[in-house]
């Protein structure tokens, strides 16, 4: 059947030309990738394919998510990554800007292999849709200053970490540089970090935790308040 459909293309009758051939031996490939994934391993970083609607993609992983197997972070990006035209046509089709997803494990189809690249946006010149079915890494942590009868306001904003583990980490390094000086922060108010969702839509308000040491972060945010 498959012979069938490519034998029109052809430049004599019955016969296959070369890209007939190359057609063909791309279609079973991609067939046989389908059919026959290659495991992968949470554990370790690694490219996956993972389904986005009716398409598949490449992504990135990095190991853990919530502390445990069944939902991992990724990065999708564009499958013929690195070399700098697809860094250039991946922007232009919203591969880049998406940072790292909480990724269910179900979703990914094994690990990636080249012959995927044909089922992906970037192949059939589509934009990634927005909602891609994989949602955002969304902890954050606030230290808030806090009166008796719940007012108050949050004076340092800290994400989005892509772990909640990592968030608890610096909640609690940051609870312990307050307990010595949350009473001459603010007076009258109690001071605390806590872990909280982050929130996408205020993005600009909060401080990368990656970059600086949340301590100093802490002493620069501590410092601005008691001017």
């Amino acid at each position: 059947m498959i012979r069938g459909m490519f034998r029109g293309c052809g430049h004599s009758p019955g016969a296959l030309t070369p890209e007939d051939q190359a057609a063909i031996d791309q279609f079973h490939a991609i067939l046989n990738a389908v059919r026959h994934p290659q495991a992968w391993t949470p554990v370790h970083r690694q490219n996956v394919a993972v389904r986005v609607g009716p398409f598949i993609e490449r992504a990135h992983t990095r190991p853990g998510d919530d502390g445990g197997t069944k939902v991992i972070a990724v990065a999708l990006v564009h499958p013929d990554a690195p070399n700098g035209a697809a860094y250039l046509h991946g922007r232009q089709l919203g591969y880049t800007d998406r940072g790292w997803l909480r990724c269910k494990t179900t979703a990914i189809l094994g690990a990636w292999q080249p012959a995927y690249a044909m089922l992906t946006h970037a192949a059939a010149g589509l934009p990634l849709p927005e909602d891609v079915g994989v949602p955002p890494p969304h902890y954050a942590v606030d230290v808030e200053a806090r009166e008796s009868d719940g007012s108050g306001f949050t004076f340092l904003r800290l994400g989005p970490y892509t772990q909640t583990w990592l968030a608890s980490r610096d909640a609690d390094r940051l609870n312990t540089e307050l307990e010595g000086q949350a009473a001459t922060v603010v007076p009258r108010f109690v001071i605390t970090a806590k872990c909280v969702p982050f929130d996408f839509g205020d993005r600009e308000s909060y401080s990368d935790p990656y970059r600086t040491d949340v301590t100093a972060l802490l002493a620069a945010a501590v410092a601005g308040v008691s001017e």
